[in-house]
């Protein structure tokens, strides 16, 4: 007969732990019980053995009650507060632009109880009051940050990590859509891939926005590539420059075999490398291979080719 393990059905349910709250909202457990026996900020239910359970509701609560807390405002006062007015606060300083974190945390908290409407409302909001770029930058890739972290200590499941990642795609698929028509001088031409096995895709994608943006050509060609399809596909094309990203470890791939094939095959192009795996391996580099270190960093190189 088919089980669950008891935490991954808790979470898949809706209530976390004293650890995951921590995880999430940052604030320590030995605060939080603090918080809870001196000012009653949240009353978690408890199991027959005294340990602690928080529901979705009081995890956004207490999500709110951290960004309160961040931005100066103490405990003592943040407790006499109504619900609501905790909320007005949050949302004023959620219009403020160095309010960055505060916008993380509210992904967090739309992701944690699965609210499609609530994160689809915030990525436009972000996306009109910062654009694009910035949201994706300031926002998003650093919410990205916080779900890898907290998919890893457990306190997240898979499906919450999908969730977030099909409706941000689907934001910069519009995004990347709006493009059309945008030219540059020169315009030049980029060939977009990922290795075979490398599924994560987000950060192609929004590299492919960026080229676009600016008027440049791409042939985008996604996720899991394999070199001899590449090879076969694009053997009659020069592009300026191929971009590729290594997220995840590929032990099936010689790094250093694959950064060869790409520099001999496309010898008269720019090769550009980026993620962890190629920043972090040590590997000989042709005259034609750069590593780029970061997001931020292709962005300048691009804004440099006009």
């Amino acid at each position: 007969m088919f089980e669950l393990d008891k935490t991954y059905l808790n979470k898949a349910l809706g209530t976390f732990s004293i650890k995951d709250i921590e995880a999430i909202t940052g604030i320590k457990s030995h605060t939080l019980r603090i918080w809870e026996q001196r000012y009653g900020i949240v009353a978690p239910e408890r199991s027959g053995t005294n340990i602690r359970h928080y529901s979705h509701g009081q995890l956004k609560t207490l999500l709110n009650i951290s960004v309160l807390n961040d931005n100066g405002y103490k405990i003592s006062e943040i407790a006499k507060m109504p619900k609501e007015t905790i909320a007005e606060k949050v949302l004023h300083l959620g219009k403020q632009d160095c309010a960055y974190n505060q916008h993380v945390k509210s992904c967090i908290a739309s992701m944690m109880s699965f609210d499609e409407a609530g994160f689809h409302h915030l990525l436009n909001t972000f996306i009109l009051q910062f654009g694009v770029e910035e949201t994706f930058m300031q926002i998003i890739f650093p919410f990205l940050g916080e779900v890898g972290l907290l998919w890893q200590v457990g306190t997240i499941l898979p499906s919450h990590e999908h969730f977030v990642s099909n409706i941000i795609k689907q934001k910069l698929y519009v995004a990347i859509d709006g493009q059309v028509g945008k030219t540059a001088s020169p315009r030049l031409k980029f060939l977009l891939f990922l290795p075979e096995s490398e599924k994560h895709s987000l950060g192609l994608l929004f590299a492919n926005y960026i080229l676009r943006a600016r008027g440049h050509e791409v042939l985008y060609l996604g996720q899991e590539v394999p070199l001899v399809d590449l090879f076969h596909a694009f053997q009659n094309e020069n592009p300026n420059y191929i971009l590729t990203m290594m997220t995840a470890a590929q032990p099936d791939i010689d790094i250093q075999a694959f950064v060869d094939f790409l520099a001999t095959k496309w010898s008269s192009s720019q090769i550009l490398l980026t993620g962890p795996q190629f920043n972090q391996s040590e590997f000989n580099l042709a005259v034609n291979v750069n590593k780029i270190a970061s997001l931020k960093d292709f962005i300048e190189l691009v804004n440099h080719l006009n």
